[in-house]
């Protein structure tokens, strides 16, 4: 599989009550210098690479470009624009890129920005939902409002976008089971190519995580539906996500057909990836290592000629195949047993019996899959796998 190529955008107007990206609001005045770093850490990513003696697959040619955030969407369109280029004319043997994605607010979302967008070679946007419930929204400290997105979709379906994705988020602060079914009939109403239902994670690397875990009331704590019920969500959408025609292809993903998310595919199938900006991740298919997640020391150190390489870890064989349970069977087409088994020198069948019973997941041949009544708790069903 194609290498695919992520930069990180940090900027946000906000920052939600329940994210834990690397991101928040940083000066508008730092967003120039960012875009100028970003460009050249493109540029010179072999030297910064090498002087941390970082290496990445010799020859190996991009075919996904993927913008995300923060809000990518606030960036001057130019400035999009340019990093998109500065991406092509680096690894000028990609001619076709398979996917170029955007992710983008609904409320940031206008005419004159989705047809530069276009023309900038974007054909897939990714417009943050989160919800359909306004009430929602304010809790989770969002700016836009549901009618925003439908606007947003049009703008973009006018501006000649052929995919638009629209995350919804499961189990925010207030969220019912009336509100949840609302917003999944407004979703289904405005016919995306593409659904990501995305589960809250209750952890402190959020305000409400952390509020949660404190047994608190802030933004909404006490409002969190337990896991039984969202639970019984999770599968009542993907049951009106199939029946409206949508291939539920990974955990937290649907498609039309022949629109999966292709570069996010590269991280489940374990492909190498390139990483440019503050926060950014990058994997070589050996070694993973991350860039700082403060954009001001970012800008300061790529501009000074260095890479601010904030994480970095060697990919042990136990690692890796702790990665390829994981990360694989969140495909529900699975991973290929056999393969695995001879690589990493294992035997996992020896621990299938109890999961097969227990109607966790199911063997075909030498593919292992989950089932789907066991998806919202596929975490606990992977670890059994390397007990």
């Amino acid at each position: 599989m194609q290498p695919g190529v992520y930069i990180q955008v940090p900027f946000c107007r906000s920052k939600c009550t329940y994210c834990h990206f690397a991101s928040g609001v940083f000066p508008r005045e730092l967003m120039a210098p960012y875009v100028e770093a970003v460009c050249r850490e493109i540029r010179e990513r072999e030297s910064l690479l090498a002087a941390h003696l970082l290496t990445f697959p010799h020859g190996a040619a991009p075919d996904t470009i993927y913008l995300g955030g923060g809000t990518p969407s606030l960036l001057p369109t130019e400035d999009i624009a340019r990093i998109l280029e500065t991406v092509r004319e680096t690894f000028p043997m990609r001619r076709l890129w398979r996917e170029v994605t955007l992710e983008a607010d609904p409320e940031t979302v206008t005419g004159e920005k989705a047809a530069a967008w276009r023309a900038a070679g974007i054909g897939r946007v990714s417009l943050g939902a989160q919800s359909f419930s306004d009430a929602e929204l304010r809790a989770a400290g969002r700016r836009h409002r549901a009618a925003d997105i439908g606007h947003a979709a049009e703008i973009l379906r006018a501006a000649g976008i052929s995919a638009i994705n629209l995350d919804l988020i499961l189990g925010l602060a207030g969220q019912t089971e009336a509100s949840w079914r609302d917003s999944m009939e407004q979703l289904l109403a405005l016919a995306p190519e593409h659904v990501s239902i995305y589960m809250f994670d209750v952890d402190e690397e959020s305000r409400l995580g952390r509020e949660v875990l404190a047994g608190g009331i802030r933004y909404g704590a006490a409002q969190v539906a337990d896991d039984e019920a969202q639970a019984d969500w999770f599968a009542d959408a993907c049951a009106k996500l199939e029946a409206a025609g949508y291939e539920h292809y990974e955990i937290s993903n649907w498609a039309r057909p022949g629109h999966r998310a292709v570069h996010n595919t590269k991280y489940w199938q374990r492909a190498p990836f390139l990483g440019f900006g503050s926060g950014a991740h990058s994997f070589s298919g050996s070694e993973r290592w991350a860039n700082t997640h403060d954009p001001e020391t970012y800008v300061e150190a790529i501009l000074d000629g260095h890479l601010p390489v904030e994480q970095r870890q060697v990919i042990s064989r136990p690692m890796a195949l702790e990665e390829e349970i994981f990360l694989g069977l969140r495909l529900l087409e699975g991973i290929d047993l056999a393969r695995i088994e001879s690589e990493y020198c294992v035997n996992l069948r020896a621990r299938l019996p109890r999961l097969v019973d227990a109607g966790a997941v199911a063997l075909e041949g030498d593919r292992l899959r989950l089932l789907p009544a066991r998806l919202a708790v596929s975490n606990e069903v992977m670890a059994e796998l390397l007990l």
